[in-house]
C-alpha cells in the first residue's frame, strides 16, 4: 500500500502481520496521514531492509514501523541504518503468544533506540498514536485532530453505564 509523500514507514516481517497492522494504518488514514506498508524481512530480506531503512529520511519519511514476531530483529535492523525514530510493534506467536517477540524488541542495546509497544493491536494502535503525537509537534492541524480524538475518547469512556443492580441468582 503506498500513499502520495509518505510520513511513515509502516514495515511487517511477514504479511501474515498485516491483519493486526492493519489497525495502525487505519488510524493513521483516521488522522489523514500518509503511510506505506511495505513486507521486509531482517532475515529474508536484510539487503532490502537495510536500503529500506537507510533511504527512508530522503524520501521524506519522518517515522519507521517495524513489526515483526518471533526472533523481531527487524524494528533493531531498520533502526541501525536510520536516525529517524523506530517503532516496534512485537506480534502474537505460535508458542510463546509473542512474549519472545517483546524481549527481542525491548532488549535493544544501549545506542541504538527502538521504541517498543504492546503486544498485537494494542500496540498496533498505539504505535500509530505515538506517530501521530510526534508528528503533531510540528503540524497544528494535526494537533488539534490529536486533541479532538482524545476529547472524542474521553466522553465515550464517561458516557458508559453500568447496571445498579444485579440480577437475582
Amino acid at each position: 500500500m503506498k500513499n502520495e509523500n509518505p510520513l511513515v514507514g509502516l514495515v511487517m516481517g511477514s504479511d501474515s502481520d498485516w491483519p493486526i497492522m492493519k489497525v495502525c494504518a487505519e488510524t493513521f488514514q483516521q488522522f489523514g496521514v500518509a503511510f506505506e506498508a511495505r513486507v521486509l524481512s531482517a532475515h529474508r530480506t536484510p539487503d532490502a531492509a537495510l536500503d529500506y531503512a537507510s533511504t527512508a529520511a530522503s524520501r521524506g519519511m519522518k517515522v519507521l514501523i517495524g513489526a515483526a514476531g518471533g526472533a523481531a530483529h527487524l524494528a533493531g535492523v531498520l533502526a541501525a541504518k536510520t536516525q529517524l525514530p523506530v517503532l516496534a510493534v512485537p506480534m502474537p506467536s505460535k508458542h510463546l503468544q509473542g512474549l519472545d517477540s517483546l524481549l527481542a524488541m525491548v532488549q535493544m542495546p544501549a545506542g541504538i533506540p527502538v521504541a517498543t509497544f504492546a503486544i498485537g493491536e494494542a500496540g498496533a494502535t498505539n504505535a500509530a498514536l505515538f506517530t501521530v503525537a510526534m508528528l503533531a509537534l510540528s503540524d497544528a492541524d494535526l494537533a488539534q485532530k490529536l486533541a479532538d480524538f482524545r476529547v472524542r475518547q474521553t466522553e465515550k469512556v464517561l458516557a458508559k453505564t453500568l447496571p445498579s443492580t444485579l440480577p437475582a441468582v
